[in-house]
């Protein structure tokens, strides 16, 4: 049958409404049989004995009616339970594979979520990494730098408690440097040696040591009850290790116990490596510092020391480079001359005479007046200074004052005469202050002025030799000027 209605198709097959899975079909199939074959039975029964019998035509027509349904209905509850096990059967399925789906993009979203917070971290720790860089960067201070390493392991390593401990490289002791979170100073003042302690034993073995329980920790004694009056429970420390030399080491505490994941830690080393970077460039600076201001001390011991030798050549001008310095970097000050060039007015006042080392002693030490010859002899270690000094690098800005504070105002001083504001200031303010000493002291060839002597003899040269505007304050201070200059009334001839 199937066959056949395969070769012919199902749409031209005349029974087309008995063909197929609907229940509309299996009814026709079930039931058109059986009523063909009751209507046949019934037929059979009612002429039993030749003749027709309504009345058992009626039953038998009523038995098999019953069978029928009875048929039907037993073969529609079947085919109904079938389905309904069949349905149950694909929606625990179809139930299986959703929860299945769920689990499974549940998993995916924790594993973004969790991938998403690692990463936020990393981009929190990469910008603290920077700002450290940063400020390794912008500021040679260390303390400012190692505050800001303190604050970004607080931040970032979320600790209760931080210190970092810088090592002394000529005790070997660890000293409190930085540090936040402790509610009192004692932490501050407790030193610890290489072996000493957790720290100390940090810094001898260059590794990190971590101690879950300081209560049961054999500690440092002085900072043990430090410790325990702060509730510090857990500690990790980091050496501080920078060009393979220890600079330190730095600690974070926690108040609760604390058991970090291997990131933690490997991030503590890394804010541990910054922080010994800058603390060897802090160092590194402070060295600098040290030697530049060294350097300078030397420089300026070595100028004193010429000045003095310049002065004992010449008995009769002793003291006069010491003198007459004190007086020109007062006088420059009070004419708002920079700090920065009162250092180059000092060097330059005590050099001031250097080029007389060029000049022969009966010239320098001659007790009677000069001849021409003798006067442009000495006029000369003006210029004998300038070719004394100016290879050095150091004194090149010192150089005004010995080359030319024989200049006047008016222009008709020594060596190239310049005039009014070509010479230069500072040169200009030792011309008042060195005329002044040479007048209130006592030389070969004349005796010591008074005061009121040569001060009349520097307002009569204000606006020729010396600069007017220089004169009226270097009046006005006057009285601190002698005041700096006590032996002023002892010398010979001084009134």
């Amino acid at each position: 049958m199937t066959a056949f209605v395969t070769a012919i198709g199902p749409s031209h097959f005349p029974l087309r409404p008995f063909w197929g899975p609907s229940a509309r079909a299996l009814l026709l199939r079930t039931f058109l049989p059986i009523t063909v074959a009751i209507v046949a039975v019934t037929g059979i029964l009612a002429h039993i004995g030749g003749q027709w019998n309504p009345a058992l035509a009626s039953a038998s027509a009523v038995l098999f009616a019953s069978v029928l349904v009875a048929m039907v209905v037993s073969r529609l509850a079947a085919r109904i339970g079938g389905g309904l096990d069949d349905a149950r059967l694909k929606i625990q399925v179809l139930n299986t594979e959703l929860a299945r789906q769920i689990e499974e993009r549940t998993r995916q979203l924790v594993a973004t979520q969790h991938a998403e917070a690692r990463a936020e971290q990393q981009v929190r720790r990469l910008a603290a990494l920077r700002m450290i860089d940063l400020a390794i960067a912008a500021s040679m201070d260390l303390r400012i730098t190692l505050h800001v390493v303190v604050d970004q392991v607080v931040a970032q390593l979320h600790a209760d408690a931080v210190a970092v401990l810088l090592l002394n490289p000529h005790t070997y002791v660890l000293d409190y440097a930085a540090g936040h979170g402790f509610h009192a100073t004692a932490i501050e003042h407790v030193q610890f040696r290489l072996g000493e302690g957790l720290a100390g034993r940090v810094a001898q073995e260059q590794r990190l040591v971590a101690v879950p329980d300081l209560v049961s920790h054999q500690e440092h004694v002085a900072r043990a009850a430090a410790l325990a009056a702060e509730g510090l429970v857990a500690y990790h420390a980091a050496p501080l290790i920078s060009k393979g030399v220890v600079r330190g080491v730095l600690e974070v505490f926690h108040r609760a116990p604390f058991n970090p994941d291997d990131e933690w830690v490997r991030f503590l080393e890394a804010l541990a490596g910054q922080a010994a970077i800058a603390v060897d460039n802090g160092m590194l600076f402070e060295d600098l510092q040290r030697s530049h201001t060294d350097l300078v001390l030397a420089y300026d011991s070595t100028i004193e020391g010429w000045s003095r030798a310049l002065d004992l050549r010449d008995r009769e001008t002793e003291g006069h480079s010491q003198r007459v310095t004190a007086m020109a970097v007062r006088l420059a000050r009070a004419l708002g001359v920079p700090d920065a060039e009162l250092a180059h007015i000092r060097r330059g006042a005590l050099l001031h005479d250097i080029g007389k080392m060029g000049i022969p002693d009966y010239i320098l030490r001659k007790r009677s007046a000069l001849t021409d010859d003798e006067r442009e002899t000495m006029q000369r270690h003006a210029v004998y200074a300038y070719e004394l000094l100016s290879p050095i690098a150091h004194l090149r800005a010192a150089l005004e004052i010995p080359y030319c504070h024989h200049e006047r105002w008016d222009g008709t001083g020594y060596p190239r005469g310049l005039a009014g504001e070509q010479i230069p200031l500072a040169a200009r303010i030792f011309a008042v202050v060195d005329v002044w000493d040479a007048l209130r002291s006592h030389r070969p060839y004349r005796d010591a002025w008074g005061k009121d002597q040569a001060l009349a003899h520097i307002r009569e040269q204000s606006g020729s030799h010396f600069d007017p505007r220089v004169v009226e304050a270097f009046l006005g201070i006057i009285d601190a000027l002698e005041a700096m200059s006590p032996d002023v009334r002892t010398r010979p001839g001084i009134a």
